[in-house]
């Protein structure tokens, strides 16, 4: 291995810069996107003659190394369901060259501008790139036995392809939302001053203290806390409340990444992580984190959208009750098409509904699907034992039956009823409804547990079976779990463990919510979930395959925005996308679409 010192002088040899520009010629990096991206940058600047870009459509936007020719270790570690920083996949992979712990330190030292111990510093931090580099051809080795399939690759160069194409943002109207936000909060802070005294309206302990004279001794001032204690209390206390929810706000976090995340042609890239979710394969947001955007739900939006975008303070003031909130609501219309172009947004309809009544082969819910029913009236139908017709005949079940649908598909029982909209019912009726919503759907039960049993057997006898279409084996220490796509999860040391009811179940090494690399307890309904969850996935990038002639800028969830011109039509990209593939026969996909000239929630 050759350590090319650039910043003293050596020359990058001919060879390697052909190679590096030759999508015929396949190169790998951990997360290669960054090393594209950068040697795209580099290569621009030092070699002009050698650097060219993809052009897949005569209007990519962008001008990098055409992802075609990259592979990413780190992709491979997540699909293998490993972490995805190189340290921690070195630990847990046992390598015996194990990253260099003094990589951070050394990047922050050099971009600091520093010179003191310039010359050993320089030989220490090319050690450390060296090491890398071995570290990635270390992970090779050890998961060459399990090759990423191909598909997965095509679906990876995809998603470079959206990465690098980005989507615009109107940057007036974010630095309008900014300003706004600045001076709605310098006002909200001065009315509390002028309300409780206080020298600091952002300090919990001085609001705490405030709040004991008039009686109330919350535990602590979160948002469940104060949205429970506005229940009761009257002024001052009431408004002094009010006043911190909008405080506690934090849209303007969102336009300030927007800002952050602005390349000069104002268009943000590189905001999708490929496989950044490795129990199911799906897509994690980086930067502005498109996956969890507040919905908006103010009727005139547009109009709203331009007195931020134009007016002074006073006139937003004066038509915006609560100006932070209204912020909130529009962070998602900051997206725009390019002059002259539109948006079409389209998403599938009851995605997981979908494919876990397919899977367990739940006739009913399969005849309502191909009906064009709704499905929380056919729920709530089926739980109460009466018809329920949206906006129409016991319509005010149909709220009950969404709860229970969302609550209820894997394994959920009173507390995820609450969680998803049920907290206002009663326990007893939970209890009764999660108990209605298991007996309508019999074979979605029978699933979790022909799923645990079969994945039982094969983490205790290392056997393989099968259920549902699904097919479980264990290799070298981990679980595959083979979905029909031909796409595989993966569960790390899988053992049989002890649940907290004494019984048996399965355990694996993970990723946990607080990212610690851990042993996590799973059984059937949890493994349904991510199966299910996985399969949308590859639901949503078949359908980004089928429209890939198509300028794709961004997937949420299973939501895809498309910028086009103002002749595509909305039909045609919902067709496109309902499109079932081969290997999911029988499962009846809907695509619902609109088009707007700015990004919004329908």
């Amino acid at each position: 291995m050759k350590v090319v010192d650039v910043a003293h002088g050596e020359k990058i040899p001919d060879e390697i810069l052909k190679a590096l520009t030759d999508e015929n010629v396949e190169k790998w990096a951990y997360n290669a996107a960054f090393e594209r991206i950068c040697l795209s940058e580099y290569l621009r600047r030092k070699y002009p003659l050698y650097h060219h870009s993809y052009s897949i459509y005569e209007d990519t936007v962008g001008d990098y190394l055409d992802p075609h020719g990259w592979k990413c270790t780190m992709t491979w570690a997540a699909y293998m369901g490993l972490p995805m920083s190189l340290k921690a996949v070195g630990e847990v992979l046992g390598l015996e060259e194990q990253k260099l712990d003094e990589g951070k330190a050394l990047i922050k030292y050099f971009g600091s501008g520093n010179n003191p111990d310039y010359l050993v510093k320089w030989e220490m931090f090319k050690k450390y790139n060296k090491r890398d580099v071995e570290v990635e051809t270390a992970i090779q080795q050890r998961l060459k036995k399990f090759p990423v399939p191909d598909f997965v690759w095509e679906e990876y160069w995809l998603d470079q392809e959206i990465n690098d194409r980005g989507i615009a943002i109107d940057k007036d109207f974010v630095e309008s939302a900014i300003y706004i936000d600045e001076l709605s909060r310098i006002d909200l802070e001065t009315k509390m001053k002028t309300i409780t005294g206080i020298e600091n309206p952002n300090s919990v302990y001085q609001l705490l203290e405030w709040l004991e004279k008039y009686g109330y001794a919350p535990d602590s001032l979160d948002k469940s806390n104060v949205t429970e204690l506005l229940k009761t209390v009257k002024d001052p206390v009431k408004s002094v409340l009010e006043i911190r929810q909008q405080l506690a706000k934090t849209s303007v976090k969102k336009y300030r990444a927007m800002q952050k995340a602005l390349c000069a042609d104002s268009r943000a890239r590189g905001m999708f992580q490929f496989y950044g979710a490795n129990r199911t394969g799906r897509e994690a947001g980086r930067l502005i984190q498109l996956q969890n955007l507040p919905q908006n739900h103010i009727d005139a939006l547009a109009e709203t959208r331009e007195l931020i975008k134009y007016g002074s303070h006073d006139e937003v003031k004066l038509f915006c009750d609560d100006i932070p909130d209204t912020l909130s609501q529009l962070i998602r219309t900051a997206f725009v098409p390019r002059p002259g172009y539109k948006f079409i947004v389209a998403d599938f309809a009851a995605i997981e509904a979908r494919v876990i009544a397919w899977l367990a082969n739940e006739k009913w819910r399969m005849d309502a699907f191909a009906d064009g029913k709704d499905i929380y009236c056919e729920s709530a139908s089926r739980i109460f034992g009466v018809p329920v017709i949206k906006h129409g005949v016991n319509g005010h079940l149909r709220q009950k039956g969404k709860v229970a649908e969302l609550a209820c598909g894997y394994g959920g029982s009173v507390g995820a009823m609450e969680a998803m909209g049920g907290a206002d019912i009663p326990e007893t009726e939970l209890k009764q409804i999660v108990s209605d919503w298991r007996e309508a759907s019999p074979n979605i039960v029978k699933l979790w547990w022909d799923v645990d049993r079969c994945i039982t057997e094969t983490v205790k006898y290392k056997i393989n079976t099968k259920t549902n279409g699904i097919k479980f084996s264990y290799q070298s220490g981990m679980l595959f779990i083979k979905l029909p796509s031909g796409r595989s999860l993966c569960y790390i040391k899988p053992k049989i463990g002890e649940n907290r009811f004494g019984g048996e179940c399965v355990t694996y090494m993970g990723m946990n919510a607080a990212k610690k690399w851990e042993r996590i307890e799973s059984y059937g309904p949890k493994f349904v979930e991510n199966i299910v969850q996985a399969i949308a996935r590859d639901l949503l990038f078949h359908a980004m395959k089928n429209l890939s002639y198509c300028f794709i800028v961004a997937h949420i969830h299973d939501e895809m925005i498309i910028e086009c011109s103002k002749r595509m039509s909305v039909d045609e990209v919902c067709t496109q996308m309902a499109q079932t593939p081969d290997w999911a026969r029988g499962l009846l996909l809907r695509a619902d679409g609109y088009e707007c000239e700015f990004y919004k929630k329908d």
